[in-house]
This record gives structure tokens, C-alpha cells and sequence, in this order.
């Protein structure tokens, strides 16, 4: 983004529907024409919407990067993925699943060409091994954007299961990719806030041979036995998963339980990521602590 102001404003050209689960949403700005894209399938933004039927609040950058907002006018912000990037356009595609509540899906479920949302750099967290001759992906359908991408990068010879749920089998799109062999399978009716997650399960019903990457992707709290089967029991080295909270369920009711929490329980459950410099030992110690606190 050079000479620009740190931010991206883009405004929506199309909109798609992709099922009746989710939509796609194409934006245009010039400033994407040197946008810093990772070129990584799970890249991702932090986009900040604009309140219903107004226009975006525009920050003020400071020096440090910060954005700074006017007080009061702090805008709703949420994390999600880069589906398809084309500098040459100007453009690129965000796909938002519609689960009938929430600032974002009300806003993507409404938007029209001259709507305009702000965003700024992306941040990838894909990083396989390169040895990894074999990949899994199971996810919910937040994961959906992702895995659809990183499906369309792989090599050629590589091997790739992925594992979704979905609220209903009207949800499932096509996914496509140049890997030497694809099996997708998808579990209706279960996780996404409408039912119990079916994740761990489907990870325990997948055979992880040596050489298999596998990357994990859903619902916070739902993804901790799915993590701590991954590490502790099937062992694996760190660099050989990745597990990765998109988003919480019942997301203003857990925050509302931590922000009232007393600063001395705040401080000693930050304090848990000092203990080890190990990153993923920081994260037992942490899901232990939030578990205790019913969070």
C-alpha cells in the first residue's frame, strides 16, 4: 500500500450467493494494487464495519501504525479471509458465513455496490512443513474461506482430506484442488452453533501417518480437546499442526464473564504465557486456567 494511510477503504462491487449459508463479497480499491498479500490461502484482515446505514469511520493513523478513532466512534471488528486476491483488479473476494445474527453477516447480508468497509495488512498463520506429503483440514464452516483457498494452492503431489460441518447439507459448495488426490467430506447438521461440534471426533476417526500436516479450524472452545488430542495424545511436534480459533460462541456472553473478572485473576491468567518460552506449553497452562474459570 504504498502512500497510503495504513488502512485499506474498499467498497463493494458484487455480491454472490455461494449457498444459503454464505455469500462472497467483492471489493475494489486502487490502494490493492500494492497491496502486501501474503499470497497464503488462510490470509486475513481485521475488517471494521461501519454502524447500520452509514458510512465508515475512517482512523487516523499514528505514527507507531496504531489507528486511532474518535472517541465513542470505535467501529465493530472482526478477522476474516482473503478468498481470492487480483492485484491487476483491485480486488479481492470475502466470504462471510450468514448464521442470522451478528454486526458482520447482518452487514454482508445486506451490502450493495457503493457500500464501503476499512481494512488494513494480512496476517497468515499456514505454514506446513515442507516434507509434508500428506495434508487434513477439518473445520467448521468459518474455516470454509480458508481451506478453499489454501485447497487451490497445493502442489500438485500432494495428498489432501478435508473434514467440514456444516448447519445443513445445502450449506456444502464445491471445492476444488490441483493435489494429487482430494477426498472432502462433509458432516451436516452439526457445530456452527446449531448442534454439538463433531471436530474432535472426525480428527479421531482420521488415520495421521508421519509426513501428515494437519491444520484445524472452528469454534474457540470447541478446538481444545481437538488440540490437546493432536499434541498430547497423538503426540505431534508442534510444526506439524496448527489449530485456530475463528471465532466463539456465544462470543458477548463469554466476554461479559471475563471483563468481570477482578484484575488480580486477570493478571495471573496473562501471566501463564511468561512461565515457558515454550509457545504451546503457554497455551495448556492458559485453556487450563480458562477452563477453571468457567470460561
Amino acid at each position: 500500500m504504498t502512500g497510503a494511510p495504513g488502512y485499506v477503504l474498499a467498497e463493494v462491487t458484487g455480491a454472490r450467493s455461494l449457498s444459503p449459508g454464505m455469500t462472497r463479497i467483492t471489493l475494489r480499491a486502487e490502494a490493492l494494487r500494492d497491496y502486501p498479500s501474503t499470497r497464503i490461502g488462510d490470509e486475513y484482515v481485521r475488517v471494521h464495519f461501519p454502524d447500520e446505514g452509514a458510512e465508515p469511520v475512517l482512523p487516523e493513523v499514528g505514527e507507531d501504525g496504531n489507528w486511532h478513532y474518535p472517541e465513542g466512534r470505535y467501529p465493530h471488528v472482526a478477522p476474516y479471509t482473503i478468498r481470492r486476491f487480483d492485484p491487476a483488479a483491485g480486488e479481492v473476494d470475502i466470504d462471510f458465513v450468514l448464521h442470522g445474527h451478528g454486526r458482520a453477516a447482518g452487514w454482508a447480508t445486506s451490502a450493495v455496490p457503493g457500500d464501503r468497509i476499512v481494512f488494513g495488512a494480512p496476517r497468515r498463520l499456514y505454514e506446513p512443513p515442507a516434507g509434508a506429503a500428506r495434508q487434513i483440514f477439518v473445520t467448521d464452516a468459518t474455516g470454509l474461506p480458508a481451506l478453499g483457498r489454501l485447497l487451490e494452492q497445493m502442489e500438485p503431489g500432494t495428498e489432501a482430506t478435508a473434514v467440514i460441518e456444516i448447519a445443513d447439507a445445502s450449506h456444502a459448495i464445491e471445492l476444488t484442488s490441483p493435489a494429487a488426490r482430494l477426498d472432502v467430506r462433509w458432516i451436516p447438521r452439526r457445530g456452527n452453533g446449531v448442534a454439538p461440534s463433531a471436530i474432535t471426533e472426525a480428527l479421531r476417526g482420521l488415520t495421521v501417518t508421519p509426513g501428515t500436516y494437519v491444520w484445524v479450524a472452528g469454534e474457540s472452545k470447541e478446538l481444545r480437546n481437538a488440540r490437546r488430542y493432536l499434541r498430547h495424545e497423538l503426540r505431534l511436534s508442534a510444526e506439524w499442526y496448527a489449530v485456530i480459533g475463528y471465532w466463539t460462541f456465544k462470543h458477548e456472553e463469554w466476554l461479559k464473564r471475563y471483563e468481570a473478572l477482578d484484575d488480580e485473576t486477570v493478571t495471573r491468567l496473562e501471566s501463564v504465557w511468561e512461565q515457558t518460552g515454550d509457545q504451546e506449553l503457554g497455551r495448556d497452562l492458559y485453556e487450563v486456567q480458562l477452563e477453571r474459570l468457567g470460561l
